[in-house]
Formats: structure tokens, C-alpha cells, sequence
């Protein structure tokens, strides 16, 4: 597949509505409502403890990505990457982006969840060194099952940290 030309930037106000749509077709698909409507994306868009971060392709959104923010933690809340731009580079840019900015945050470890039965995603954040950390009966509006994935960063910051003094 050839390259594809992308540029990740926060999101903005304009995004909003794609990146719900985006939501509920490839991520809330099969589930009871709409959990992540405009009016919560918008939220999370105001909310100073959330990264809501975007692929951008010739002025249209590849992909998206929420993150929250803790003392010690990040969360990636949602992320969907469209399925023409998915084995790109897209999304494997876009994790990347964020675990930099938790590493200069000073956080020690990322955390996500999917729908235990999505094993794409469970290949994804392998490759990009996640582990399983736990299996959630329930966890999707008490019906699908989810795995938690953690990304440990400690021994990335402390590797980051001796190449700052060398």
C-alpha cells in the first residue's frame, strides 16, 4: 500500500460532529445508544485533562484519538482509525504521538481498553507493547466483555532520561 500523506493535530471544534459519527459507526457499533455523541466529544474537547488528537488527510480526519490525562496514567478513551487509511501508519503514528506526550509528562503508564473479541486491536497494541492486564466481564453497558491493555513506560523514561546526560 502506498504512503499516505497525513498530518496529526489537536482537534478542534469543526471536528466535533466526524469524530461522533466516527464513534458510533466504528467503535459503538452494536451497543445499546450513543455513548460518545457530539455533545460528550465536545466535553472532552474542553476538558484540560484530555488530548483529543487527529490524523488528518488532505483537510479530512483519518482518524482520532481521546486521551485522558492522571498523575500517573493516561487513558486512551477512543480511538478509531477510518478503515481506508487503517495499515498505514496512521494509527501506530498516532499512539506513538501520545505516548511521547506522556512520557514528557511524566506518566508512568497508558492504559486501554477494546471488546474482548477484537483481536485486531488486541494485535495493535501488542505490536506497539501493550500487554493484557485484565479481563472485564461486562465492561460494554454489561453485556460484551473488554480486555484492559497497560503500556509500563518507566524504563522508556528512564532510557530517554540517561540519553539527556550522555
Amino acid at each position: 500500500m502506498p504512503a499516505t500523506p497525513y498530518r496529526l493535530r489537536p482537534a478542534d471544534t469543526g471536528d466535533i460532529q466526524e469524530i461522533a459519527v466516527m464513534s458510533r459507526c466504528l467503535i459503538e457499533v452494536g451497543l445499546r445508544g450513543w455513548t460518545w455523541h457530539p455533545a460528550r466529544v465536545a466535553r472532552a474537547l474542553r476538558a484540560r485533562e484530555t488530548c483529543v488528537l487527529v490524523a488528518d488527510v488532505r483537510g479530512r480526519i483519518a482518524g482520532f484519538a481521546i486521551t485522558e490525562f492522571g498523575d500517573t496514567r493516561a487513558h486512551l478513551s477512543l480511538f478509531a482509525v477510518k478503515p481506508v487509511y487503517q495499515r498505514r501508519g496512521i494509527g501506530m503514528a498516532m499512539i506513538e504521538w501520545l505516548v511521547e506526550s506522556t512520557l514528557t509528562a511524566g506518566i508512568d503508564h497508558f492504559t486501554v481498553e477494546m471488546r474482548a473479541n477484537n483481536f485486531a486491536a488486541r494485535s495493535f497494541y501488542e505490536a506497539l507493547g501493550f500487554r493484557q492486564q485484565q479481563y472485564i466481564a461486562g465492561y460494554y453497558q454489561n453485556v460484551e466483555p473488554a480486555i484492559r491493555m497497560r503500556r509500563d513506560l518507566q524504563q522508556q523514561a528512564a532510557a530517554r532520561e540517561s540519553n539527556k546526560t550522555v
